[in-house]
This record gives C-alpha cells, structure tokens and sequence, in this order.
C-alpha cells in the first residue's frame, strides 16, 4: 500500500466542495424523478421508493468519494489501483446487490408466486452485470481478461460437480416458461399427491394431504409426468354403484339423477350422466359421472357417494356385498348328530 503525502489548495478544496453539492442535487432530483415514475409506472417492482432512496444514498456517497479522491485523500494505490476506486466498485455491486433484492420482493408481491423464477433470474443477472462493472469501476479491467479465464476454468472443473444443481436451474426457467403449476395447486407428481407449496428456481415443495413437506428437484419435476387437479375451472367426479341384479335399473338411474340434481355444486352443464357400464359378479354397475368446480371437486365427490346411499336406501333399491356360489360335482352329505 503506497500513501503519498496530502497537499490540499483552495482550488482542490473548492472543486471537491462544489462537486459534493453537485451529488446532493442530483442525487434528490434523480429520488424525486423515480418516486413520481413509481406513482405511474406498470414497472413499479424496479422503479419504487425503495430503489429511489438506494440510489439517493448511492450518488451522494459517490460525490463525496469523488470529492475526496480530488483532495487527494483517497490518492491511495492498493493492489496497483486506487484505494477510490475500490471503494467505488464495492459500492456499485453492494448498492445493485439491495436493488436487485428489492427489485424481487416487489417482483413477487405485485406478480404473486408465478413471478419468483422470473423474479430471480433477474436479480442473478443484475448481480452478475453489477460485479463484472465493480471489477472495471475498481480499476481491474486490465485484469478482467486473466479473471474470466480463471473463472471458466472454475467453472468447467465445477460443472462437472454441479450437473444436477445446473440441470434444476434451467428445469426451473423451463417451467416458468410452460408453466405446468401455479403455488397452490393441488398436485400428482413424482408419486406423490398434495397442494403446491413453493416454486424455487432449483427445486419445488409439495404439502401432501396428510401434512408432509416433501421437496421436488425441478429436473424430475420437469421430466415426470405432472397431473394439475385445479388447471381448468370444472373437474369431472367419477364414481360406480352397484345395485342388484333383482332392482329396476331404470328406476335406479332416475333416482340416482334426481340426487345429483339437488347437490348444489354439480353442474349442470355439462350435463350428469348416468349408465350401465358393467355387469359385475354380484351386481349391475351403473357409472355416475358429474361436473363439479375444481376447488369443490373433492366435497362433491363425497355428497354424491353420501346422498345416493341415501337415496337407494329410502327408494328400497339393494347396493349388494359381494356373494358368491359353491358348487360341487357329487352330492354334498352333511352328517348331523343329535344329543
């Protein structure tokens, strides 16, 4: 580290003074400029009052640095660059560091969960932008070409360890892309069933329906096969009754569609069907299939199977159990002895 000596005259003093005011008065103009844009920009998750005090505080710092650098207080050579410079670079990448973490939480508060992928590939090439302009702020740029080098070198080495971290992460852009699933979706993925908890840019977590958190890596996720229970507004509830073989299957069916009309959240169109559509071992089958809203699919599914018991039970309709005929090739004798 190479300290010079300090000689301050009038008219470095004055130009430091005179530039530190110019900061002060860019530095509010350009606050009040982004906090008007914010009031009517769509863009409100960059241009906000947050990112306006950031860049307030960032312009003010700079003139005074600037300022001190013309006194020669900062005349400072550390690593063969100047001590301002370092600061300056540093300053850069630490103000676009709290930018680029405003800029996503408002990102995903204004554009809900779908927004964080989108939200955090920004914010990684804001970061990766504001370092490479720190090193030439700093006065690396000299250098930059043996630091990229270095750095793909690294990279290459660590690629090879880091395949999967790489595949999740693009698997992630992926699916923001083709958007298969939405947090809060209820799921069946991967083998395994439940409410979308959490859409990262490396992995996605899964709240199943008996309450565990179970964590996807977006590879998989993007490579299996993903079934989305609430993508549409209308879901189908499939259920099949027996009935016995003795019952009038017309009248069944009337009863069975007469229930379906009452239950309040079946559809009515499309319209409830209503067929024969096996003959079982012990019973004739009669498929039920209703239109229901997605997010009431799983309580219209439990009426219909509650209300149509009912329905075959008041009607005097017999749902069968299971029976079955033994027969044998010679005569059956049972032998009974009285006391």
């Amino acid at each position: 580290m190479d300290i010079p000596a300090i000689s301050i005259s009038l008219k470095d003093l004055a130009s430091a003074i005179l530039t530190i005011a110019l900061g002060f008065a860019i530095a509010e103009i350009l606050y009040r400029w982004i906090v008007s844009l914010s009031k009517s920009s769509k863009y409100v998750w960059i241009f906000n009052e947050d990112t306006a005090k950031l860049l307030r505080n960032f312009v003010i710092i700079a003139s005074i640095l600037s300022a001190l650098d013309r006194v020669g207080i900062l005349n400072v050579t550390v690593f063969g660059t100047k001590l301002s410079g370092i600061i300056a670079g540093f300053l850069l990448f630490y103000i676009s560091y709290l930018i680029g973490k405003k800029a996503q939480e408002y990102w995903v508060m204004r554009g809900g969960a779908e927004a964080q992928i989108k939200a955090k590939v920004f914010y990684y090439l804001l970061i990766t932008l504001a370092f490479f302009l720190a090193l030439n702020v700093a006065g690396f740029s000299g250098r930059l070409t043996t630091i990229i080098a270095a750095a793909g070198i690294t990279g290459i080495v660590l690629g090879f360890s880091a395949q999967t971290v790489v595949a999740n992460f693009i698997s992630g852009i992926f699916m923001y892309f083709d958007k298969p699933l939405k947090i809060g979706d209820p799921v069946e993925v991967g083998g395994y069933s439940g409410i979308v908890h959490d859409i990262r840019i490396l992995s996605t977590r899964i709240r199943t329906w008996d309450g565990l958190l179970v964590r996807i890596p977006n590879e998989k996720l993007f490579n299996s096969e993903i079934k989305n229970l609430a993508k549409y507004p209308a879901r189908r509830v499939d259920v099949v009754v027996g009935i016995a073989y003795k019952e009038d299957v017309e009248k069944a069916i009337e009863v069975i569609k007469r229930t379906l009309d009452e239950i309040p959240y079946v559809l009515a169109e499309p319209e409830p069907m209503v067929f024969v559509e096996e003959l079982g071992d012990s019973s004739v089958n009669l498929a039920v299939r209703a239109w229901a809203p997605s997010e009431k699919w799983f309580d219209v599914r439990v009426q219909v199977l509650q209300s149509i018991k009912e329905a075959l039970d008041r009607e005097g309709i017999e749902i069968p159990f299971p029976q079955r005929v033994n027969w044998f090739a010679e005569e059956l004798r049972v032998k009974v002895e009285r006391d």
